[in-house]
């Protein structure tokens, strides 16, 4: 190991790290009774270096004023040393508890408070104040809101187009189950870029997204095109989870059936032992291999490695969608 570098064990989630002997109550208290699931060795192409750096520290400084909250911590994110040293971050609207237990999630589990009133404000201070030029949005999910908390991303959207004009918003969105009009709603505000994950392919959701469907999640990028066709759509999957290759091929064809843009394909990390268990990790040739397919299948971008996640790079991402498209409408 190099003198000075420590790297992270996505095994030990930043979350949970100042956080391990004495906080109450559990992040997720739905599986605490289950059995330890032991994680396979992981192999060198998954160390990752940890957010050490002055400028991490600010952007976690600035988090902590204005109570607001990045899915790089609460997801554990493995990239998090590396965009946090950029200043990149991923903002989480709508609090920092949800309310699905999804199997792969870190994200805290339980009942929420309420909603901020101020927070699209707060938000739109901190882009402001990091110069950003490309944001992401996402949340948790908020299955006991009227709406499932799309006039919070409508409003954080609005409050950074005021503030930074020239800033480019990606929306990464909950399913919004059963919240008719939700995803029209944030569709017609026009983000840069509307992404959902469908996580999985469709015979894993019982067990890894229990509270999704598979065909609604698809249905809502369908819909995003639907309201306007001009936005860019993002859907992405996690691999090592015991689907087949075969699996992932029909999820792209359905992907593209629904017209999405970009394709992201990384692999699942398990962040605690209570998490459902990595069935494999999968190699950089086979990451090469999906790259290799989803660009025949006609997607404006794909990022595919094992190291991918939805907002890994997304303002350099923004940028190569919108040169791809010009380049195929020439």
């Amino acid at each position: 190991m190099p003198a000075g570098v420590v790297f992270l064990d996505p095994a030990a989630p930043l979350a949970d790290i100042h956080c391990m002997s004495d906080c109450a109550p559990p992040r997720h208290p739905e599986k605490a009774h289950r059995p330890d699931n032991p994680s396979p060795r992981k192999p060198s192409w998954i160390r990752v270096k940890a957010p050490t750096s002055a400028e991490a520290a600010e952007v976690r400084r600035l988090m902590r004023e204005k109570n607001l909250h990045t899915v790089c911590e609460e997801a554990a994110c493995p990239n998090i040393g590396e965009c946090w040293k950029h200043k990149h971050a991923t903002f989480m609207i709508l609090g920092d508890t949800c309310t699905r237990a999804c199997a792969f999630c870190n994200v805290k589990t339980g009942k929420p408070g309420g909603v901020d009133p101020a927070e699209p404000e707060h938000l739109a201070e901190s882009v402001a104040a990091m110069g950003l030029k490309h944001v992401v949005i996402t949340s948790v999910d908020r299955d006991d809101l009227a709406d499932g908390g799309a006039f919070q991303f409508v409003a954080s959207i609005q409050a950074i187009r005021a503030s930074s004009p020239e800033c480019t918003v990606e929306v990464l969105t909950p399913d919004f189950r059963d919240k008719a009009g939700a995803a029209e709603a944030v569709a017609r505000a026009r983000p840069d870029v509307f992404n959902h994950n469908l996580e999985t392919v469709p015979r894993l959701y019982p067990t890894i997204r229990p509270g999704a469907r598979y065909f609604e999640s698809l249905r809502l990028l369908q819909k995003v095109k639907e309201v306007d066709p001009s936005l860019f759509t993002k859907s992405g999957i996690m691999v090592g989870l015991g689907e087949t290759r075969a699996e992932v091929l029909q999820v792209m064809d359905d992907m593209r059936s629904a017209d999405v843009d970009f394709i992201t394909i990384g692999q699942y990390l398990q962040p605690t032992l209570k998490h459902v268990a990595i069935d494999r990790f999968v190699t950089p040739e086979e990451f090469e291999d999906y790259k290799a397919m989803a660009r025949a299948k006609g997607f404006l971008l794909v990022s595919a490695s094992p190291l991918t996640r939805s907002s890994h790079h997304a303002d350099r991402d923004f940028a190569e969608l919108k040169a791809e498209r010009e380049r195929r409408t020439r």
